[in-house]
């Protein structure tokens, strides 16, 4: 995409593109206190082996839920984020997505089904075609090994077809103008287990547990979503108001020992703190106050250089990545008639557009209380992330 936004940059500047609703700043939002979510975090050692990981999961997943949602014969959607074929944590961790599948069945699940998406980058779907494979590109990250090896299904969603989607409905009030189309697998199950990553997004800042909701809608959603970039971080949001997410997404879970902390979604600079986390909430705006969070601690120790660079700091990268997206999407024509995306510089969790469209979905921002549960994750790190996500 780098050498792509460089051609791009000389045939898109001429055209402003629309620039759609005037955005109020987010510091400038009255914001409203909710209700308190607990969200739960356990520390890993930097280069903990694969067994610690998982049991470190085990622990979070325990913590957030006591799973009595779930009946012995019930089938659980896992929802990672696959966007390339990029090992984590451009992707989510295999290890991860492995010991929920096992901890599912040992609670009862009958069925598991991990799926997913790919991004428009590495696949084009459309009524006639489909280029590209989110299996190829799953057996490339290393989640398709993990979820074969555990015993869990695979689900592409573009290999069961264009009308294998519904229309789901968000939130009232939303900016999206139609409906969103959702794989229609996730009618079929009685509950979702959301696994994102931490990490940078060229686009949103962030892509955190909100913005995995762009891998279950079919094309011409997010041909929407990318053509409408006024409010592509509101929407973001409201995507995750629709009707089944509502009634059936149970936890979010995020192993977030690596962070890809610059540019995204796919590259950027891999980081390993010394202290890792696994961060567990059966809020998604809690889970990303805290994930967000962490991402900016762990942004703040990298290397000023890679921190730095031109396409985090550019106002015209996520500009031309927009209209990119948007001509493979839908070609040209969209492309340069489509709306001009606001870069959101994201300093603190409170300058997030994402977030800040939560509050006002979810019931007002969070009263978060963290909670550690085991002893690998050091007090100060935990009062920072406190501090940082505290609501006064």
């Amino acid at each position: 995409m780098k050498v792509t936004l460089g051609v791009s940059a000389m045939v898109l500047c001429p055209f402003a593109g629309r620039t759609g609703a005037s955005q109020i700043p987010v510091n400038a939002r009255h914001l409203t206190p909710g209700a308190q979510a607990k969200v739960f975090l356990a520390g890993l050692s930097k280069g903990a082996p694969e067994h610690v990981l998982k049991l470190a999961v085990r622990n979070a997943a325990e913590a957030a839920t006591d799973f009595s949602w779930l009946s012995k014969g019930d089938t659980v959607f896992i929802k990672p984020v696959n966007n390339s074929g990029n090992p984590y944590p451009a992707t989510t961790s295999p290890a991860a997505i492995a010991a929920m599948i096992e901890i599912l069945k040992e609670k009862g699940a009958r069925r598991v089904i991990v799926g997913d998406m790919s991004g428009v980058q590495y696949l084009r779907f459309s009524p006639t075609s489909i280029s590209g494979s989110s299996r190829a590109l799953m057996t490339s990250s290393g989640v398709a090994k993990a979820v074969e090896a555990s015993g869990a299904e695979m689900h592409c969603f573009e290999e069961s077809g264009w009308n294998a989607f519904y229309e789901d409905f968000p939130a009232t009030g939303s900016n999206w103008k139609h409906g969103l189309m959702m794989p229609n697998i996730i009618k079929d199950v009685q509950h979702i287990v959301l696994m994102p990553r931490c990490s940078r997004h060229i686009l949103t800042g962030s892509s955190l547990g909100m913005k995995a909701a762009v891998g279950y809608w079919r094309h011409d959603t997010r041909l929407e979503y990318h053509k409408d970039a006024a409010t592509l971080q509101e929407k973001t949001a409201e995507g995750n108001t629709v009707t089944t997410l509502r009634e059936k997404q149970r936890l979010v879970i995020s192993a977030a020992d690596k962070l890809l902390t610059t540019y995204g979604p796919d590259k950027g600079y891999v980081f390993e703190p010394d202290h890792g986390l696994i961060i567990a909430s059966d809020s998604v705006v809690a889970h990303d106050m805290v994930s967000l969070a962490w991402l900016l601690e762990n942004r703040s120790i990298i290397p000023t250089s890679e921190r730095d660079g031109f396409m985090d700091t550019s106002n015209i990268v996520p500009k031309l990545a927009n209209h990119i997206v948007t001509s493979w999407l839908g070609g040209w024509g969209p492309a340069l008639t489509s709306e001009t995306i606001t870069k959101n510089k994201i300093n603190t969790i409170w300058d997030d557009r994402i977030l800040t469209r939560s509050y006002d979905l979810f019931g007002g921002v969070p009263d978060i209380l963290l909670e550690s549960i085991n002893n690998a994750l050091p007090e100060a790190m935990k009062n920072r992330l406190d501090k940082m996500s505290h609501f006064d």
